[in-house]
């Protein structure tokens, strides 16, 4: 951030002003490779920076909460609702104050406050670096699940005993203290032969004496919540889809509707997107401080209701989101096409998509601070920074899946004469495509229920 604030205040660090007259003539003066050097080396120290801190704050901050106690567990459930509102009001923040700063004031002061944000941050970790709590790393994560089916796969030819007797499995004291101690299960019992003891594997300090060939019983369950979240990992990429279409499309429709709010404010169709932002920043606390305790008390259930069904009830909302979008959109282009006018707006207002916005915010409370709850809660302890970038690997693929459709929807209506999303969106067939993303959605919902109903929770906390 640094770098880039000097890319907006030095002159030397950027190329010349340019009017408007020389950009539609050409004359314009272009960067030289060492501002376009300096330029990617601070968005590649950003984007490392930002891939050191997101998927281990959430981790670490778990660690300072003692699970093993209700006020803990209570403590560590309102966590990560609070962590996505607070997330929430600064993304409010920077897309309405900051935005305005660097297009009205000053580009460089525009940088300056989140660089002066991120040097307080630091600051502020840091003088609490004595009263955190460490937990030590215990070796390689990736080495740790290929040693479980290395082991498994040299014992291939074994046979399990029909009971579990102690001594036949490889179960030394547990050492973690922040999840209770997983017990062997016969879920991909092919996987328990890895635990069991043949011979002298066992050193008499009870140490084993090959890592891929005796693994830990605590270590072969591990793996097995492992396996049991990948399916419902896959199916959070589909589910993100309706999230895609709300900032690929929305802004779009928004510059074919009516802008004006009131008697003289004019919104500006970029930023009908806070929205979302402010029903998530009003929704989330209540839903917190409101919801989840009145749940609490019919379910007796922490935290109302499971991971799973919270995840399933945010990709119902994106269902939903993109059916109402449908609607919304038929009603704005059959309105544009009857006023005929020659901008091609319709006599709607913007206020119109609100609905679906607010929506899609709702789908983005449960799914996606359901899925970084899940992750941080059913991943082994030790994996948890990877259930963490799990999150934004999903919002990759989710983006990379809506371009793949976005362009097998444009090729093949296009080749049958009616082209659903044409660069002129009153003569596109939008609708449709907000119809066929809740088709989709639908089928990766009937997925996501095939595979919660199989799934096996890690633990679960009932309340007295």
């Amino acid at each position: 951030m640094i770098i880039m604030t000097l890319t907006a205040l030095l002159p030397q660090l950027r190329p010349p002003p340019c009017t408007h007259e020389g950009q539609l003539h050409g004359q314009c003066v272009g960067h030289n490779k060492a501002q376009l050097s300096i330029l990617i080396a601070s968005l590649c120290w950003l984007s490392i920076g930002t891939g050191g801190i997101k998927p281990c704050s959430i981790p670490f901050s778990v660690d300072q909460f003692d699970l093993t106690t209700e006020e803990g567990r209570k403590g560590n459930n309102s966590f990560y609702n609070l962590y996505y509102t607070t997330q929430t009001i600064v993304l409010l923040i920077t897309q309405t104050v900051v935005v305005y700063i660097q297009n009205d004031i000053s580009w460089a002061l525009g940088f300056g406050i989140p660089t002066l944000c991120m040097l307080f941050a630091i600051v502020l970790f840091f003088v609490g670096t004595k009263v955190y709590i460490y937990i030590k790393p215990e070796g390689s994560v990736f080495a740790a699940v290929a040693q479980v089916f290395v082991a498994a796969y040299k014992k291939r030819q074994l046979n399990l005993p029909a009971d579990e007797v102690d001594g036949q499995f490889y179960n030394p004291p547990f050492s973690r203290s922040l999840l209770p101690e997983l017990h062997l299960t016969r879920q991909y019992s092919c996987l328990n032969k890895a635990a069991l003891i043949v011979g002298d594997e066992v050193k008499q300090d009870g140490l084993c004496e090959n890592p891929w060939r005796l693994c830990s019983v605590q270590q072969v369950e591990d793996v097995k919540c492992l396996i049991n979240i990948i399916p419902i990992w896959l199916t959070s990429v589909l589910g993100f889809l309706a999230m895609n279409q709300q900032g690929t499309f929305t802004v779009a429709q928004a510059l074919k509707m009516d802008l004006q709010f009131g008697p003289s404010i004019k919104i500006p169709a970029g930023s009908v997107g806070v929205i979302t932002l402010i029903a998530i920043a009003i929704w989330l606390p209540f839903y917190d401080g409101v919801v989840v305790p009145a749940l609490e008390k019919v379910t007796k259930q922490e935290g109302g209701i499971t991971l799973l069904q919270r995840i399933g009830i945010g990709n119902l909302f994106s269902i939903l989101t993109m059916l109402v979008s449908g609607f919304i959109e038929t009603e704005r282009r059959l309105s544009a096409l009857s006023h005929g006018g020659t901008d091609g707006i319709a006599p709607m207002t913007v206020m119109w998509l609100t609905p679906q916005l607010i929506l899609i915010g709702f789908s983005e409370i449960f799914s996606i601070v359901g899925l970084i709850e899940f992750y941080n809660k059913q991943f082994p302890e030790h994996m948890r920074s990877i259930g963490n970038s799990l999150i934004y690997l999903t919002f990759s693929f989710a983006s990379y899946a809506s371009s793949t459709v976005i362009s097998v929807v444009h090729d093949v209506s296009a080749r049958h004469g009616s082209n659903w999303l044409s660069d002129d969106i009153n003569t596109s067939k939008l609708d449709y495509f907000y119809f066929l993303i809740a088709g989709i959605s639908s089928l990766n919902f009937l997925f996501f229920l095939f595979c919660a109903r199989r799934y096996h929770y890690r633990s679960s906390v009932k309340l007295m």
